[in-house]
């Protein structure tokens, strides 16, 4: 059979008026060897995260319409979309001494990793929880939140949501509570809590349903971390918050982990499915990412893309909090990771741009 251009080109024409796209043409682009995510490895610097969510303080008043002062990670590979990476909401929170954030609901699920400040609570379906630096909060899918200040002090919180993995299914719901701040039931920091956490991740169990345990304290998972490291020489030690029904990861959709670097030590690459964010709570190092050096300090945010490799290196103690959508990739049968035999080649250094 013999095609001639004026009538292929014509068939071409006629599929795209039909709103058709042949298959044998963008193949290749589909169906990738390995993934290829739009978002790109990045950095958000402390310094300037911090200054301009304290000058937002100042000019930005908390109420209905806005809902909440918060600074989104705005990946540059994803043409102005104020996503983290392709799946995960990233940000930086404020709240001034004695305001309220009003309370609400969605269907992305969300947590809360405090970085500095005192004297905040969040209030989870009528259940307050008392916010203190390293503390993890959760507030899952559709449960009503606020968030009130009563301390003399703002405080900063790191943000992650699933907001642009529910917003590709289609499935973003939202809700005003009918009054600005819920009532509360009990005190502000309940008794009867205890750690929920396993060493490494959580690589089988699974659960729809999200964690019971709403507040996972710092002093708790330094100790967990404190006693990992003692165990053990290497470079780093992890952990992951989990259920403590089920073992699972403590949102359907996310992961939460705490890492800790230690000075001296070598960390080989790693790379896996899925996106991770990383915050630093403490401690000066580096990590490098398909073969580009990103240094850090405490306060710094910065995003691990889809497959990238990634390395941790510790100059001071450090310790780094995770956020990923590891259990979506485990729940659909798709997660793979695969740790590289040597150190990354350091071919750049990522040196972010700041305003004047």
């Amino acid at each position: 059979m013999t095609t001639t251009t004026d009538e292929l080109e014509g068939l071409y024409a006629r599929l795209s008026a039909a709103g058709l796209r042949p298959l044998w043409t963008i193949t290749e682009q589909l169906l990738t060897p390995t993934p290829q995510p739009r978002s790109v490895p990045w950095l958000w610097p402390g310094r300037v995260l911090r200054p301009l969510a304290e000058e937002a303080i100042r000019l930005v008043p908390v109420e209905r319409g806005g809902e909440r002062r918060v600074l989104s990670l705005a990946n540059p590979g994803l043409d102005g979309k104020p996503y983290a990476a392709g799946t995960l909401w990233g940000a930086l929170q404020a709240l001034g001494p004695g305001e309220s954030a009003p309370a609400h609901r969605h269907s992305p699920g969300a947590i809360r990793f405090v970085l500095s400040g005192q004297g905040v609570w969040t209030t989870v379906n009528g259940e307050s929880c008392a916010m203190a630096p390293g503390d993890l909060i959760l507030t899952p899918s559709w449960a009503w939140h606020d968030h009130t200040n009563g301390g003399d002090e703002p405080m900063f919180w790191f943000d992650g949501l699933d907001l642009p993995m529910i917003d590709a299914l289609d499935g973003i719901f939202f809700e005003p509570h009918p009054e600005d701040r819920q009532a509360v039931r009990g005190p502000h920091d309940p008794a009867g809590r205890g750690p929920a956490f396993v060493p490494g991740q959580v690589t089988v169990a699974l659960d729809p349903a999200p964690s019971p345990l709403l507040v996972y304290r710092w002093a708790d998972t330094d100790a967990e971390l404190t006693r990992l490291a003692e165990d053990t020489d290497a470079g780093v030690v992890s952990l992951e918050f989990t259920n403590p029904v089920s073992g699972a990861s403590v949102l359907p959709t996310l992961a939460c982990g705490m890492h800790r670097i230690v000075p001296g030590r070598t960390a080989l690459p790693v790379r896996r499915s899925g996106n991770v964010v990383y915050v630093v709570l403490r401690g000066e190092g580096h990590s490098v990412m398909a073969g580009r050096r990103f240094d850090w300090e405490a306060g710094d945010m910065f995003v691990a893309p889809s497959w990238v490799p990634v390395e941790h290196h510790a100059a001071t103690p450090a310790d780094l909090f995770s956020l990923g959508d590891a259990p979506v990739h485990r729940a659909l049968g798709i997660y793979r990771e695969e740790t590289l035999g040597a150190p990354q080649a350091v071919t750049s250094t990522f040196f972010p741009e700041e305003p004047a």
